[in-house]
């Protein structure tokens, strides 16, 4: 039975958790990308999301509750500089979790954790995917086009 089991302990006291959760959290801004078991990148993920929603309505109440998580003032300051502008219209979802494959000397399972916005590959310059239709464009104005061109060409003739 899994009664009050919220998340994952990481096998570590309460204190080194959050310590380690902490630390991860201000790589991850700093770097934009990181690299971690996947146990580690699942509960960084839980950890972050909510500071990162935090950071879009940067009041001083919200820099402070965020401080309290990261306690790096650096990372705070980047957080609601950079990355809260870069994700202010995005609805949540903000870190993207890819899978490695296993390390090579204990066989754990691999992931990078990144954030969304920053990944080049994905998005290109830093700009949002264009969303297209799968429907098919009108073509009114080719075939328009084509009529204009052809009675142009009977009245030069």
């Amino acid at each position: 039975m899994r009664h009050g089991k919220k998340h994952n302990h990481l096998g570590r006291t309460t204190s080194h958790r959050k310590a380690m959760l902490a630390n991860m959290s201000c790589s991850l801004i700093e770097h934009k990308r990181i690299n971690t078991t996947v146990a580690k990148a699942k509960a960084l993920r839980v950890f972050v999301e909510p500071l990162i929603t935090k950071s879009k309505s940067d009041t001083t109440h919200n820099r402070r509750i965020v401080f309290s998580y990261l306690r790096d003032k650096y990372a705070v300051t980047e957080l609601f500089k950079e990355i809260s502008v870069k994700v202010g219209d995005r609805p949540g979802g903000y870190l993207r979790i890819i899978k490695l494959g296993n390390r090579q000397g204990d066989n754990a399972p691999m992931a990078m954790v990144e954030l969304v916005d920053y990944n080049e590959i994905y998005n290109p310059n830093g700009k949002k995917a264009k969303k297209t239709t799968r429907r098919g464009k009108s073509k009114k104005t080719d075939s328009a086009q084509v009529e204009v061109k052809a009675t142009e060409e009977k009245s030069e003739e």
